[in-house]
């Protein structure tokens, strides 16, 4: 169904799962690295394999991470928690159970403020809680990578046992035609306070950041919440605004024409659809339990006061007032928030470059090498401290901008500081005047018809004559003093 004839008959109402993995040194209850992209089963031991006799301990990092992304959700902390097993069949989970929390997560009652299009949500938290990430399954053999298609599976246990927060939302409600976009915005708010936060990496397309995206339809004027769908493992953030769009203009087509929607878990397509997964008609027996070989998490009000101390400026907040003086527009610090650039520009204002500086060298110069090398901006091997003192070399007349992308050269070469490449490579803007005139004095000779035209006061000319001396000195000459030596010269 159209998404507008959609919208007039049915109002939509979300839920989402968004599972956060942390970004401790080591795993949730062992030893073992946690590093994304190690050689597979690489990072495994007793404990997180669940061997017989194996006795996990909890991770004191991964509590103080949970304790600060509830605090910055607005939850309230619990006094006492523990966790339990959860135990269904997982392929890809060798003790068959995943240690988890059931009724008593560590953060619960929270809520945050979205604002779509000049309009504020406010989306109700209502839990976030620690567990244990599962291994990771390889479908190999055939053309889409998908279990559905593939010869057989592989299985990596290096993820089994990563730590995890799972945040839950409460139903939202009331958000119409810009339910996507709204969801879209929660888990984008999400990810940038997960990264303000410091305790993950929130990279969606390695994992670290995945969303379960919720959807049921009510007919206009009704209360009753309708059958939902869940689609899985959503990783970015244009998939989950699509996914969701879609699934709304299906749902609505089935209940218009008298069908039923039926409640199941659904797969994310990026050809731009859904399709069925596994039926969830009925709430799963997990066979909830205590985990007993792990002592219940109490942390005192005191440690979560001094927790809360820690505490970063909320993103949102944080961007309208870098904007406002930064002095740019909102399409200028759009472009910034979405090359993934606001903490490398703040760093280098940080360093001394004025803020249309450094947004000039982020986002058009080290953008450009960023996406042929195919690094993330960050990956690249140039500090925002280099990117200041290379534009202070600008100001100082000693680089022009295209000496500058030289050092730069230098710079992501390993050749160090951009003092040192200049000096290195010889890189430095001539204006002394003896070796400039001697320079405009040839090209003048080698330019009589250009030289002519600038007699005749055809000012505009002289580029000409700047170009032959620039390309005479490699790029190294005062332009502008060589502009003003060919006017004295040509009257």
């Amino acid at each position: 169904m159209d998404f507008d004839d959609a919208m007039a008959s049915f109002d939509p109402v979300l839920g989402l799962e968004v599972h956060v993995e942390l970004n401790t040194a080591t795993k949730m209850f062992c030893g073992c690295a946690n590093q994304f992209g190690d050689v597979p089963n690489s990072n495994t031991c007793p404990v997180c394999l669940g061997l017989p006799g194996s006795l996990p301990v909890v991770n004191g990092k991964a509590i103080e991470s949970a304790i600060r992304i509830g605090l910055a959700l607005g939850c309230d902390i619990a006094g006492w928690c523990r966790f339990a097993r959860k135990n269904y069949f997982y392929p890809d989970m060798t003790k068959d159970f995943q240690t988890s929390q059931y009724d008593e997560p560590i953060a619960f009652n929270g809520m945050v403020e979205l604002e779509v299009d000049g309009e504020i949500f406010s989306i109700e938290i209502e839990r976030a809680h620690m567990e244990e990430d599962a291994g990771k399954l390889v479908h190999a053999g055939g053309a889409t990578g998908r279990i559905g298609d593939a010869e057989y599976s592989l299985v990596d246990y290096n993820r089994a046992g990563t730590p995890l927060i799972e945040i839950v939302t409460r139903p939202i409600r009331g958000t119409g035609a810009k339910a996507p976009a709204v969801a879209k915005a929660y888990v984008s708010y999400l990810r940038d306070l997960m990264r303000a936060l410091g305790v993950s990496d929130v990279r969606m397309e390695q994992g670290s950041l995945r969303c379960d995206a919720n959807v049921s339809l009510m007919p206009k004027g009704e209360t009753e919440l309708g059958l939902r769908t869940e689609t899985k493992n959503v990783n970015s953030l244009r998939s989950i605004e699509n996914a969701l769009h879609y699934e709304i203009r299906r749902q609505a087509a089935l209940l218009a024409a008298g069908g039923k929607v039926h409640q199941e878990t659904r797969h994310w397509h990026e050809e731009g659809y859904t399709t069925a997964g596994r039926s969830k008609e009925e709430a799963e027996d997990y066979r909830y339990f205590p985990e007993p070989d792990l002592v219940p998490v109490a942390p005192s009000p005191e440690w979560v006061e001094q927790l809360r101390a820690t505490l970063p400026e909320v993103p949102a907040v944080k961007r309208k007032r870098l904007q406002a003086a930064w002095d740019f527009t909102d399409q200028e610090f759009a472009d910034i928030v979405n090359a993934d650039a606001l903490e490398l520009i703040e760093a280098t204002v940080a360093a001394g470059a004025l803020p249309s500086s450094a947004r000039k060298w982020w986002l058009t110069e080290l953008a450009r090498r960023a996406n042929e090398a195919g690094l993330e901006l960050a990956q690249l091997a140039i500090t925002p401290g280099q990117v200041a003192a290379l534009q202070e070399l600008v100001d100082a007349g000693t680089l022009n901008d295209k000496l500058a992308r030289q050092v730069i050269d230098g710079v992501l070469a390993g050749e160090g500081d951009p003092a040192a490449v200049v000096a290195g490579r010889g890189l430095a803007v001539v204006s002394d005047d003896g070796a400039l005139a001697a320079a405009v004095d040839r090209a003048i000779q080698a330019n009589p018809d250009v030289a002519a035209k600038i007699r005749e006061g055809k000012v505009a000319a002289a580029g000409a004559l700047i170009g032959a001396v620039m390309k005479e000195m490699r790029g190294q000459a005062d332009a502008a003093r060589v502009r003003e030596l060919i006017l004295a010269r040509l009257g």
